[in-house]
C-alpha cells in the first residue's frame, strides 16, 4: 500500500517528498520499525517520538508522520504533517489493515468498575450462542486458547488493529474489548466501528488526567456518540446518573439495567452467598432464572449489563442462563483464595474509592465475624482518592492493615501517610490486641499479608485489595514479580 492511499481522507497539513512510496509496515516505537516502515512520531505523556526520527529512519522508516516539523531529515524520505499524530496513527494503522472491525461484531465495555468482568461474561454468552469471540483487556488479549498478556487495558491504536486483524482472520466473530478513558481521550479507538457498546458507572478515577468528572465523562461518552454504529446497539446502567445522561441522548436501540430505577433488564428475588447468587432476570424479551457463582451486587450490576449485550445479540434465555453459570472466577476480582483455616480470603482489584466501598459493603453483608482488610494506593497516580479509601476501609473493616502498592517515583510512607489521614478522621486508634476496630501500617507489602494472616482467626474475611490479578510490583523505575495470591498462599502454608 502507497503512503498516498494511507492518508488519503485524512486531515493533512503538508505533505513533502514522494507520496507513492510504497509502505510495508507501520510503527511508533523506533525500536520496532522495520524495512519499508512508515513511521508516525506521536509525543507521549513521558517521551516524544520526534525524538527518535533519526533512530526509525536508520532503523529503515521510509516515511514519517509528524506533528512538528524536524531539522536534518534527509531529502529522500517522504513527511506528512498532521495536527494529532495519535489520531492519524490510529487512522492509517484501521486502513493498512482493512479496516477489521467492521468485518467483526465490536463490542466496547467502558467505565470504571466492573469492565474486566462484564467482558468475560459476556465471552461466555457469545460462547454459548455459538459464536467465536475474541477479547480485548485488562487481563489479557485472547481467542479461543491462544493468550497474549495486556500491556494496557486498550492497546494503543496500532496494536489494537493489529490485534483485531489476527482476530478476524482466525474465524472470530466478535471482538469484546474493554474501552478505557485514556484510550478514547487518546484516539487509541479511532478507526473502529462499534456494533454494540455497555456503560457500567462513573465513579472518581483517573482525576489527575482528566482534570474533573465531567472531563472523564466526555472522554467515556465518545464511545457512543462518535465510535458507535448508527445501527448498532447500547447497554446502560440506568441506576448510575452518568449512564442515564448518555442514555436520554441515544436515538439508537439501547437497554437500560439496574436494581434501584426502572429499566428494560432487571433481577428480583436476588439473593446473595458466599455460594454465588441467585435470583430472577426480567428483560424485554422474558424472564428466566438466574445463577451465578459470582458474589455480591456489584456483580450482579456485571450480569444485567452482560444479559443486555445477550439480548441484542439474540442468544435465547436458557443459553444467557448456562453462559452465566459458567463464569466460576474472574482473576483478581473477588477471587477467593481456597484455605484449610476456615478463613475465606479474597484477592481483588480494587483500586478506587467506589471500587473498594463495593466490594467492603459486599463483603459486610455477607455477615462474617471480622473483616481485615489490606490494602495500598498506587504512586504518581490521583492523591485525592487515598484519605477516601483510607476512611472507607475503616468504616467497614474491622482491622485496616495500610501498606504498599505500586509506589512507582513516590516515597511509599508519604502515600500511606495519607492515606492514614483518611482512617484517622474516624478517630480509629493504632491496632492492638484488645481493639475492637483499628488499623496497622506494615509499608511491606508482603509483611502486611503474612500479619493479615497471622491475625485473621475461623470465620474472618481476609480482603487483599488493589491489584487483583497483577503480578508484579513498580517500584521507581523497576518491575519485581509480586502476586499477591501466591504471596498469602505463602503465609497460609507458613501458619499451617
Amino acid at each position: 500500500m502507497t503512503l498516498r492511499e494511507l492518508i488519503n481522507g485524512q486531515e493533512i497539513k503538508a505533505v513533502k517528498g514522494d507520496a507513492s512510496v510504497e509502505i510495508a509496515d507501520i510503527a511508533y516505537h523506533s525500536q520496532s520499525v522495520r524495512e519499508g516502515a512508515l513511521f508516525v512520531a506521536i509525543k507521549g505523556l513521558k517521551a516524544d517520538g520526534h525524538d527518535y526520527i533519526p533512530a526509525a529512519i536508520q532503523g529503515g522508516a521510509r516515511a514519517v508522520i509528524l506533528e512538528d516539523m524536524k531539522k536534518g531529515i534527509p531529502a529522500s524520505i517522504p513527511i506528512v504533517t498532521v495536527s494529532n499524530a495519535r489520531s492519524a496513527l490510529a487512522q492509517v494503522s484501521a486502513r493498512f489493515f482493512g479496516y477489521p472491525s467492521r468485518a467483526l461484531k465490536l463490542i466496547g465495555v467502558t467505565g470504571t468498575n466492573g469492565k474486566t468482568t462484564t467482558t468475560f461474561l459476556i465471552e461466555s454468552l457469545l460462547k454459548e450462542g455459538g459464536f467465536n469471540p475474541g477479547v480485548v483487556g485488562t487481563i489479557n488479549y485472547r481467542l479461543g486458547g491462544k493468550e497474549t498478556i495486556a500491556v494496557h487495558t486498550t492497546p494503543e491504536s496500532l496494536d489494537l488493529q493489529r490485534i483485531l486483524s489476527e482476530m478476524r482472520g482466525e474465524g472470530a466473530t466478535h471482538a469484546v474489548m474493554e474501552v478505557s478513558s485514556h484510550a478514547l481521550d487518546q484516539g487509541r479507538v479511532e478507526g473502529c466501528s462499534f456494533e454494540g457498546a455497555v456503560f457500567t458507572n462513573l465513579t472518581p478515577e483517573h482525576l489527575d488526567y482528566h482534570g474533573d468528572m465531567n472531563g472523564y465523562f466526555k472522554s467515556k461518552e465518545r464511545l457512543f456518540t462518535s465510535l458507535l454504529r448508527r445501527e448498532g446497539f447500547a447497554v446502560i446502567n440506568s441506576d448510575d446518573d452518568w449512564g442515564e445522561a448518555i442514555s436520554r441522548n441515544l436515538s439508537m436501540n439501547h437497554f437500560r439495567y439496574g436494581l434501584r430505577k426502572k429499566a428494560e433488564i432487571w433481577a428480583e428475588r436476588v439473593d446473595f452467598s458466599l455460594n454465588g447468587i441467585a435470583g430472577k432476570v426480567h428483560t424485554p424479551v422474558g424472564v428466566f432464572p438466574m445463577y451465578s457463582p459470582l458474589i455480591g451486587e456489584i456483580n450482579l450490576y456485571n450480569i444485567l449489563a452482560s444479559v443486555g449485550v445477550g439480548v441484542a445479540q439474540g442468544i435465547p434465555l436458557n443459553l444467557i442462563g448456562s453462559a452465566l453459570e459458567k463464569v466460576k472466577k474472574v482473576p483478581g476480582r473477588l477471587e477467593q483464595v481456597q484455605n484449610d483455616r476456615g478463613l475465606t480470603i479474597f484477592v481483588d482489584y480494587a483500586h478506587t474509592s467506589d471500587a473498594l466501598e463495593r466490594v467492603l459493603s459486599t463483603l459486610r453483608e455477607l455477615g462474617k465475624k471480622k473483616i481485615i482488610t489490606i490494602f495500598g494506593c498506587g504512586g504518581d497516580r490521583d492523591r485525592t482518592k487515598r484519605p477516601r479509601m483510607g476512611e472507607i476501609s475503616g468504616r467497614y473493616s474491622d482491622l485496616t492493615i495500610i501498606t504498599s502498592d505500586n509506589p512507582r517515583s513516590e516515597d511509599p510512607k508519604k502515600i500511606i501517610g495519607e492515606i492514614e489521614e483518611g482512617i484517622q478522621s474516624l478517630g480509629l486508634p493504632r491496632w492492638t490486641e484488645n481493639c475492637e476496630k483499628g488499623y496497622l501500617v506494615v509499608p511491606d507489602r508482603r509483611e502486611a499479608i503474612t500479619t493479615g494472616v497471622r491475625l485473621a482467626k475461623t470465620g474472618d474475611v481476609l480482603l487483599i485489595a488493589g491489584k487483583g490479578h497483577e503480578n508484579y510490583q513498580i517500584i521507581g523505575e523497576g518491575r519485581i514479580h509480586f502476586d499477591d495470591r501466591e504471596e498469602v498462599m505463602n503465609a497460609l502454608q507458613a501458619f499451617a
